[in-house]
């Protein structure tokens, strides 16, 4: 009997070979590739974040240091050390003692990776249905996969805005901005109208805890509280009561009288009552997207004749009679919709 393998075996075990050869070897396709690839954009993804630990240092005037950007980044010690020293050995960082500090190359290209997060933000808040929840989680990918001219047709597409959906400034293609005058909640005074200007994103725990509240920036707002213990502060309607350390993470700016007023005109149509009508005003700048060309499909703009006919058992939706439809909106919905109660205007 013969030992040696048939033609056929030899044939099918010959081409399994080449097959695996070309799956792993292959120049663009090959796993061996893909996998370079991935470690490639794996390191520049880290030495991306690391600029913008070090930018993000420096706009809060604080320093940058080996344990503080290991934290910022989830990683060793040792590790931490390696991309500070990639960096520096491209120009991008300088070292300071124990501290390190961006190079004027370095700064430029921190900001075009915060261009290009903020960017991708404002397009998931005007033109996707993401929830406010995912559009940071979902920049802090895109922000390292967008290319300067995909960026810049991003920007033109939107149409150059300055500040992204949570109120942070839009870096230029030049690197400039202009920051929001705001500040934090815990610093301002009571019984005073104001205007929400920013959310700050992070951490995310303390991000999810405000969305939850539905505080956005354009609101407006007065604190009627204000101790060590809670920031008590009524806006779009309700009352939120915010520890301090939540509250640090929203700015706003007081109101001169005519802005005040204004602010304060009319009422939302969540406070009529079954039977009553209302005319729309205005609608909230927390509608977006999605949402906002939902409410505009539905016929809710300024003038039209909304009435309240029923709620559900549960009290949450609540169903309106808008142009001839019955509409159901949740609570959260009918507060963003400013209106002046009919029985008043005619009273006037």
């Amino acid at each position: 009997m013969s030992t040696f393998p048939d033609p056929l075996t030899s044939l099918l075990v010959a081409a399994l070979l080449v097959a695996l050869g070309l799956l792993f070897f292959l120049p663009e396709r090959g796993l061996l590739q893909r996998w370079r690839h991935t470690r490639q954009l794996n390191e520049r993804v880290l030495l991306e974040d690391a600029l913008k630990h070090l930018h993000r240092s420096e706009t809060h005037d604080r320093h940058a240091t080996l344990p503080s950007l290991a934290g910022a980044l989830n990683v060793s010690m040792n590790r931490a050390a390696h991309l500070l020293e990639d960096l520096q050995a491209r120009g991008l960082v300088i070292t300071e003692g124990e501290t390190f500090r961006l190079t004027p190359e370095g700064r430029d290209y921190a900001l075009r990776i915060i261009r290009a997060h903020r960017l991708w933000e404002e397009h998931l808040a005007e033109q996707t249905g993401f929830s406010e929840a995912e559009w940071h989680d979902q920049a802090e990918v895109y922000e390292h996969l967008l290319s300067e001219q995909e960026t810049k047709a991003l920007a033109e597409q939107l149409g150059n805005p300055t500040y992204d959906p949570h109120g942070d400034p839009i870096p230029t293609p030049e690197g400039e901005f202009r920051h929001h005058a705001g500040q934090p909640l815990t610093g301002l005074p009571v019984d005073t109208p104001l205007r929400i200007v920013h959310i700050e994103d992070e951490p995310e725990t303390v991000y999810a805890q405000l969305v939850a509240e539905g505080l956005f920036p354009g609101m407006s707002a007065r604190i009627t509280e204000s101790s060590p213990q809670r920031i008590r502060l009524w806006a779009g309607g309700d009352e939120h009561i915010l520890a301090p350390v939540v509250a640090a993470n929203v700015s706003a700016v007081p109101l001169v009288v005519d802005e005040a007023a204004a602010a304060e005109h009319g009422l939302p149509l969540s406070d009529l009552h079954s039977g009553e009508q209302g005319r729309v005003l205005a609608l909230s700048p927390r509608f977006r997207g999605a949402e906002r060309r939902r409410m505009l499909d539905l016929g809710i703009l300024p003038g039209t004749l909304i009435e309240r006919e029923m709620t559900s058992p549960s009290g949450d939706p609540t169903a309106y009679r808008i142009r001839g439809a019955l509409i159901a909106l949740r609570r959260e919905q009918a507060q963003g919709i400013r209106i002046e109660k009919m029985d008043e205007v005619l009273q006037v």
